[in-house]
C-alpha cells in the first residue's frame, strides 16, 4: 500500500505552484474520459429526443455543439485547477492578452459571436438550402462556432464566415417550408389558343415527378407582351437544390407539347417604317 502511495505521489513536474504528480495526472485523465463519456450520453439522449419529439436535426446538432464547447472549456479550467495553476492569475493575464490582440482579431470575434447567435437563433440549420450573395446556392452541411460549410450545386465546399450569415441578407429556401413555390415563364405567339396553352402547362407540370401535387400547380396569364402572350406556371417542389434541372425538364416537355399543337414560341419582333 505504501508503495502505491509512493508511486501516486511521485512528482513528474514542479514549477512554483505548478505541481504535477502521478495522482494528479491520473485525475486529469479521469476527468477527460468522464467528459467524453458524458458527451456521448448527452448526444445519444438528444438523438432519442429528436426522434421522439420530431425536432429539426439541425437544431439538435447546434445545441449539442454548444454543450460540447462549454464542457471542454470547463474541463480545461478544471484541469488547470487540479495541477495547481492559479486561475485568478491566468484570467488576469488572459484579459491583458485579449486586450492586446483583440484589435487585430475583431473579425474572428465577430464570427464567434455570430456563430453563437446562429446556433441559438436557428435562422440557419444544417441541411438548409440557402442563397448567399447574387447567385451562390448551396446546402449547409456543417455549422461551426466560427464558420459554416456550404456545398454548392457543383459539389464545391465553400467555407463562409458566420458574420456573413448574420449581417447580410440571405435567402433560406428551407426555413419556413420544405417545398417553396417556383415560377416558370413562357411566351407564345399572338393568336395562340390561350386555354390550350394553359392546359398544356398544367399537364406537363402534373406529369413531372419532381413537382408536388399539393398544392396544385396553376397558370397565370400575365400580360399581353410586346411580342408574345406571357404566361407563368406556378408550382411547388421539394427539389430545391436541383430546381434548375426540374425547370429544364419542364421546358423540354413544354417545347415538345407546343410543337405537337403547333403553338409557336416567338422571338422579339419590331416593325420598321421607312419614310422616303
Amino acid at each position: 500500500m505504501e508503495k502505491v502511495t509512493e508511486i501516486l505521489n511521485f512528482t513528474l513536474i514542479k514549477y512554483n505552484s505548478l505541481v504535477i504528480n502521478v495522482s494528479t495526472l491520473l485525475l486529469v485523465i479521469g476527468v477527460y474520459f468522464a467528459v467524453k463519456i458524458g458527451l456521448s450520453i448527452v448526444k445519444k439522449g438528444l438523438s432519442r429526443y429528436q426522434v421522439r419529439k420530431k425536432v429539426d436535426q439541425g437544431r439538435i446538432d447546434a445545441f449539442y455543439q454548444i454543450i460540447r464547447y462549454v464542457a471542454w472549456v470547463i474541463f480545461a479550467l478544471t484541469a488547470l485547477q487540479i495541477i495547481g495553476m492559479q486561475l485568478t492569475w491566468l484570467m488576469a493575464s488572459g484579459a491583458a492578452l485579449m486586450v492586446g490582440i483583440g484589435l487585430g482579431l475583431q473579425n474572428v470575434f465577430n464570427d464567434l459571436v455570430s456563430g453563437i447567435i446562429i446556433l441559438f437563433e436557428g435562422s440557419v440549420d444544417k441541411g438548409d438550402i440557402i442563397t448567399i450573395g447574387e447567385d451562390m446556392i448551396g446546402e449547409v452541411v456543417k455549422i461551426n462556432i466560427r464558420t459554416c460549410h456550404i456545398v454548392t450545386r457543383n459539389n464545391i465546399t465553400v467555407i463562409v464566415p458566420n458574420h456573413k450569415l448574420v449581417d447580410e441578407n440571405i435567402i433560406n429556401w428551407s426555413h419556413s417550408s420544405a417545398n417553396p413555390r417556383f415560377i416558370l415563364k413562357v411566351g407564345v405567339a399572338y393568336g395562340s389558343p390561350t386555354k390550350e396553352v394553359k392546359n398544356i402547362l398544367l399537364r406537363v407540370a402534373s406529369e413531372n415527378k419532381n413537382v408536388d401535387l399539393e398544392p396544385k400547380p396553376f397558370v397565370r396569364f400575365k400580360d399581353f407582351g410586346e411580342s408574345s402572350l406571357d404566361f407563368e406556371l406556378f408550382f411547388w417542389s421539394e427539389s430545391v437544390f436541383g430546381i434548375e434541372d426540374v425547370l429544364s425538364d419542364l421546358r423540354f416537355e413544354i417545347d415538345d407539347e407546343f410543337k405537337k399543337s403547333n403553338i409557336i414560341i416567338p422571338f422579339p419582333q419590331r416593325d420598321i417604317h421607312i419614310i422616303k
